[in-house]
């Protein structure tokens, strides 16, 4: 299981998240932040520090938002960022794309 970043990130990206994340799993998107469910290890620190509220432990993720469940794990495939599973967010690793729900629930 992992944290997963829903509707209030997008437009906002504040960024704290990804500071106080040990592992660097989270990674940066055209509209929002996405975490990657693979490299979470579940420590929540980023759930504490998010400004908007948009961090969900994914059995928490609340009904009108369980779609971010796929969408944070599928914009790591090929067909949305391809970034597969680089083992830690670097700035080389920002992609402008976004999963295709984003621009459903703006």
């Amino acid at each position: 299981m992992a944290f997963v970043i829903a509707q209030p990130c997008i437009d906002i990206k504040d960024g704290d998240c990804t500071n106080a994340c040990p592992v660097e799993c989270i990674y940066e998107g055209g509209r929002m932040f996405y975490i990657h469910p693979d490299e979470c290890i579940d420590c929540g620190l980023c759930l504490s520090v998010c400004p908007v509220d948009a961090i969900y432990d994914e059995p928490d993720v609340p009904a009108k938002w369980q779609a971010f469940i796929a969408a944070n794990r599928e914009f790591f495939g090929p067909e949305i960022s391809d970034l597969g599973s680089p083992g830690g967010a670097m700035p080389d690793l920002v992609s402008d794309r976004d999963h295709p729900l984003i621009g459903q629930a703006s």
